[in-house]
């Protein structure tokens, strides 16, 4: 599997995607502490795939691919409270699982073709 950029990378457009919903679903929540991890999260996911692939060894973009996967498990977990503190509704809730374990699928068969 060879990208010429990692913006050709389908679990980094996702995790744009998932981000840019992220910041949308929260851009009204008055939890500033709680926005900003979910928000943090979000972006370590993207950002982690693109550095990752920008240090252009397989070890190393596996290593950033881990911590992207991570970060894809912290939104999860940050999600599920954010529904049960009713700052989300389960729609909302189910579009960021959906995205964030569909990314976590991507990256684990990445990180296994490295």
């Amino acid at each position: 599997m060879k990208f010429e950029k990692f913006e050709e990378i389908i679990a980094w457009q996702k995790a744009k995607e998932l981000t840019l919903n992220i910041y949308a679903i929260f851009k009204d929540c008055r939890d500033y502490a709680f926005k900003d991890q979910i928000q943090r999260a979000s972006v370590s996911i993207m950002n982690n795939i693109a550095e990752g692939y920008e240090r252009k060894t397989n070890n190393e973009f596996k290593h950033f691919l881990f911590i992207a996967k991570g970060s894809s498990g912290e939104l999860r977990s940050m999600s599920y409270l954010a529904k049960d503190l009713k700052y989300i509704s389960e729609d909302a809730y189910q579009n960021i699982y959906r995205l964030s374990t569909e990314i976590s699928k991507m990256l684990s068969g990445l990180i296994k073709t490295l």
